[in-house]
């Protein structure tokens, strides 16, 4: 899988942020499988959002260091896609992770996450395999 382009959702990050041996880490594993990464705006606001002070010098190296994705018109119309299918069956995720969601399928990456159950739920979306 070298050199393919991995969207990595909230969930991962912060594993890597709490890993005391961050070798360990889903994240450190991904790179030694040879994937780069991306991040959705979204992604990127839950973690500053949650960010304590002392925090946000490790997370502004993080995001310098991967690709950040906008949340544009495209991102918006599939999320109202995505929206309306999972409405239909009764089986809606939560807006954050609706628009992370909506984020990889616009720009045609597989998501990395540890929420493997609300992603599922997203019908065309590729999620990476463990």
């Amino acid at each position: 899988m070298a050199n393919q382009v991995m969207l990595v959702d909230t969930s991962i990050l912060i594993d890597y942020y709490r890993k005391s041996d961050k070798s360990k880490s889903i994240w450190v594993e991904l790179v030694r499988q040879g994937y780069t990464f991306a991040v959705s705006a979204v992604t990127k606001y839950e973690i500053y959002s949650g960010a304590t002070d002392s925090q946000l010098v490790f997370w502004d190296i993080v995001f310098r260091s991967i690709t950040n994705l906008p949340f544009d018109e495209a991102c918006v119309d599939t999320a109202v896609r995505i929206n309306a299918i999972l409405k239909r069956k009764r089986k809606q995720i939560g807006i954050a992770d609706l628009f992370i969601a909506a984020t990889a399928m616009s720009h045609q990456l597989p998501v990395a996450t540890l929420n493997r159950k609300h992603f599922e739920r997203v019908d065309d979306l590729r999620i990476l395999n463990e």
